[in-house]
């Protein structure tokens, strides 16, 4: 018995010692992670945008480009002209079956001479009673009568005069033809086709004024006006600048893309003009854009310090009295090829994180450096801490 005791003594000895091991083991952990050195990050200011030159890519369209269509409906017997094809004014470019439309106007015809017949007998018969009444052979009552008659008999006529060229027009309406000069751009039909009157068959670009479409964002819609200067650069003339002007702003957003068209016109006086434009060239249009009405000051900043939880942009701001960062929401303005135009709550003296935003946690701290990895120290605070 006695042998037992100083064993379960020794035993609980060290059941103590381990547990008080673990729990040292437990409360450095922490502490080493808080001693961990702060990863590095990338820091820059937010700068003021102002006025700047926005890129906007385009395409060379015709001022003019008429959705062609029938007057009338029916199957298309023939489709003369393709894509890409060259047309005159006045020359065919599809016909549709004109059968019915041949048999109509071939009755309208017969109720025209029918009315003519008719007309022609009122008028001969209103002669012979006149001259019946000057010889007081017949009432006044009668000749009342017979003038009626001719009066109906002449607005049949031309009601029968009307409906036949109306027919007449409709049987010419089952070709269509070309309404410019110009260059078929679009075709929708094929032979043998039902088609309705006012359906696009053809899209059509007029010879003439060309002009570049762009489409603008609907956040950038404010700050463009129509007659606003804008310069315009073609992608096959790389460094030759064209003076050119919006012409014209979309009213309403294109479904699906939520996006504004511009139509932007080369200035007639622009010797960059000198070599006309081809259609479906593409272009870059470089406008000044001013800053916007926003009570937010707009900024600029790093593509790469952008990031986003769904739909919701942020940017990631450095605390600078602990170096930890924090979210901040941003509303996106603009994009460009390097920096993005922001609107948010950021001040110019905010430290903002440049790169691997999206490595990183809300509280993290960090290390601040430029991007030649030398340690940011326009901070007392900061360059005393590192």
């Amino acid at each position: 018995m006695n042998s037992v005791l100083p064993c379960r003594l020794a035993t609980l000895r060290v059941a103590a010692t381990l547990v008080s091991l673990f729990s040292l083991a437990a409360c450095s952990a922490p502490e080493a992670e808080k001693t961990k050195p702060p990863r590095p990050a990338i820091v820059v200011h937010p700068t003021a945008a102002g006025s700047q030159l926005a890129v906007y890519p385009g395409e060379v369209h015709a001022r003019h480009e008429p959705a062609l269509a029938f007057r009338v409906g029916g199957a298309v017997t023939r489709r003369l002209v393709e894509e890409g094809d060259r047309v005159k004014q006045g020359q065919p470019l599809a016909e549709l079956d004109a059968q019915d439309l041949q048999l109509q106007r071939d009755a309208a015809r017969a109720q025209l001479e029918a009315a003519k017949t008719e007309n022609r007998n009122a008028s001969n018969e209103l002669t012979r009673y006149r001259g019946l009444l000057e010889r007081k052979l017949i009432g006044e009552s009668q000749f009342d009568a017979v003038k009626t008659r001719y009066d109906s008999s002449v607005a049949q006529l031309e009601r029968a005069r009307a409906q036949w060229k109306v027919a007449d027009n409709q049987a010419q309406y089952a070709v269509l033809k070309a309404p410019a000069d110009g260059v078929i751009t679009r075709r929708n039909i094929d032979a043998g086709q039902v088609i309705s009157a006012g359906q696009t068959v053809f899209v059509m670009a007029a010879d003439g004024e060309r002009e570049v479409r762009i489409d603008l964002p609907e956040q950038e819609m404010p700050r463009f006006a129509v007659g606003q200067p804008v310069t315009i650069e073609m992608w096959s003339q790389p460094g030759t600048p064209i003076d050119g002007q919006v012409r014209e702003l979309s009213p309403a957003a294109e479904a699906g893309l939520r996006t504004f068209e511009a139509r932007v016109a080369f200035s007639a006086d622009d010797p960059g003009t000198a070599t006309k434009p081809q259609l479906g060239q593409s272009a870059r249009v470089y406008a000044r854009t001013a800053q916007t009405s926003d009570s937010r000051p707009a900024q600029r900043l790093p593509m790469s310090s952008i990031t986003a939880d769904g739909v919701d942009a942020h940017v990631w701001r450095m605390d600078p009295d602990n170096f930890t960062l924090h979210k901040v929401a941003v509303t996106v303005s603009s994009y460009g090829h390097e920096y993005a135009e922001v609107l948010s709550s950021l001040r110019p003296e905010d430290w903002v994180l440049a790169a691997g935003t999206q490595l990183v946690r809300e509280g993290q701290r960090v290390r601040p450096v430029d991007r030649q990895n030398r340690p940011i120290e326009s901070d007392d605070r900061l360059a005393q801490s590192l």
